[in-house]
């Protein structure tokens, strides 16, 4: 059913669990997983004053590194084939939602698989949901994993 699985991380618990999922998907239908962590530099220029931006761009490049790297570990030990990326540059920065919809469509991703945090009233509301924003973007079915609510 699915040959194309891209799973978007950002090192949370939940991303952790959406990788166990993509493996399971994975082996049992043959897939490749295609594992996506998008640097997300909307937000680090509304810091400019206080810190120098590109030190916050190369500590999120860094730490995007390592959750790929830890998911490669993982995708590895249970015999996927995969690929990583790290996405730099996003078409419009602060967008990870459109981001993570337009590197599934280039790919081409079968299905979407990402951990949600569980955020609900004012945090959901301030923070926004990437995983929402990708369901709302994107025709191609989404497997969302439900994390710990926060």
């Amino acid at each position: 059913m699915y040959e194309r699985i891209l799973v978007a991380v950002d090192g949370s618990p939940s991303s952790d669990l959406a990788i166990a999922q993509a493996a399971g998907l994975a082996k049992g239908m043959g897939a490749e997983v295609k594992v996506l962590f998008v640097v997300d530099e909307g937000e680090v220029f509304l810091e400019a004053g206080f810190v120098n931006p590109q030190d916050i761009l190369n500590g999120l490049t860094d730490f995007g590194k390592k959750a790929l790297a830890a998911a490669a570990r993982r995708l590895q030990d249970a015999g996927v084939r995969f690929q990583t990326e790290l996405a730099e540059k996003s078409a419009v920065p602060g967008d990870i939602a459109g981001a993570i919809v337009g590197y599934a469509d280039r790919w081409p991703a079968d299905v979407i698989v990402m951990g949600t945090r569980g955020r609900r009233g004012v945090r959901r509301m301030i923070m926004g949901s990437v995983s929402e924003g990708v369901v709302a973007k994107t025709s191609k079915p989404v497997l969302l994993i439900r994390g710990e609510a926060a």
